[in-house]
């Protein structure tokens, strides 16, 4: 699969992009995707010493941002191939999203262009990502690289590594988890899903919110996306759950590791999770 006449990334010769610095090879694919005689003038990865890579590149007399995507560490061919074809259903919809330039997947890489900026507000403006969040759930069934989600970020699942004992867990945890899985799925739509809707990938452009990194999107329940958002607004910034799903809410809070990276969000989490099942009914 190529995107838009940029040749494929093995016409370039050897050297595939991967968990440290891009090859020469693969960033002249990079600026062949960009076109214009495109120059790349620097390479910064965005995860550390990982990719996802930022590259600038040189057009005439002005430069350009791209993000190189490709396997590293911890992201598989899956996960690439998924954010290509998320990407291209995001401009079939006119979902607020980046534009694929380019796309091998038999490497795997991706080349898109970058949109506004991770930095968010002091205050979180989340009547804006709800409705970014509407424009992406247009009705879609599944198809090859955006298969069904039944929870976000599916490609993680520690409701069952916590049941296998892979994980510790907690009574609450447990409690929860029994709860989840006696209910019933709600039924609704089959929509289209980013499937990983925290801070880090809601870009602001101009007042507007754009979703970024779409490598764990799909089809699903609308409320697979929903339940995401408002787990990690109460993570992040200690915001009190009210209305929504109680499910969704559950399943998005049991997709996390029982420990979080620090106290206060673990705290935080729990807090949601009291507050679905007592919407639920049940006491804790």
């Amino acid at each position: 699969m190529v995107a838009r006449g940029c040749g494929r990334l093995g016409e370039c010769g050897k050297g595939r992009a991967g968990g440290g610095m891009p090859a020469e090879r693969v960033l002249e694919w990079v600026a062949g995707c960009v076109g214009g005689g495109a120059v790349v003038v620097s390479v910064r990865p965005l995860h550390g010493v990982q990719g996802p890579w930022l590259v600038t590149v040189q057009v005439g007399r002005r430069r350009e941002d791209v993000v190189l995507r490709a396997v590293t560490p911890r992201v598989d061919a899956g996960m690439v191939a998924t954010g290509a074809a998320a990407l291209a259903v995001a401009e079939e919809f006119g979902v607020p999203a980046p534009r694929l330039l380019g796309v091998d997947l038999d490497v795997p890489a991706t080349v898109e262009t970058v949109v506004g900026s991770t930095a968010w507000p002091e205050r979180p403006d989340i009547a804006r990502v709800h409705a970014a969040l509407d424009r992406v759930h247009v009705p879609l069934e599944a198809r090859p690289g955006l298969p069904v989600r039944t929870r976000p970020i599916a490609v993680d699942d520690f409701a069952r590594d916590r049941r296998v004992g892979a994980m510790p867990s907690t009574r609450l945890l447990r409690l929860a988890d029994d709860v989840v899985r006696g209910m019933e799925v709600p039924q609704g739509p089959t929509v289209f899903l980013h499937g990983d809707v925290w801070p880090g990938n809601v870009a602001w452009a101009g007042g507007e919110c754009v979703l970024i990194d779409w490598k764990t999107a799909g089809v699903g329940n609308p409320g697979v996306d929903f339940g995401e958002l408002r787990k990690q607004m109460a993570i992040t910034y200690g915001l009190r759950a009210t209305g929504g799903s109680a499910y969704w809410d559950l399943v998005a809070a049991l997709n996390t590791p029982t420990v979080l990276d620090w106290a206060q969000a673990t705290e935080r989490r729990d807090v949601f999770v009291r507050d679905a099942l007592g919407r639920l009914g049940v006491a804790v």
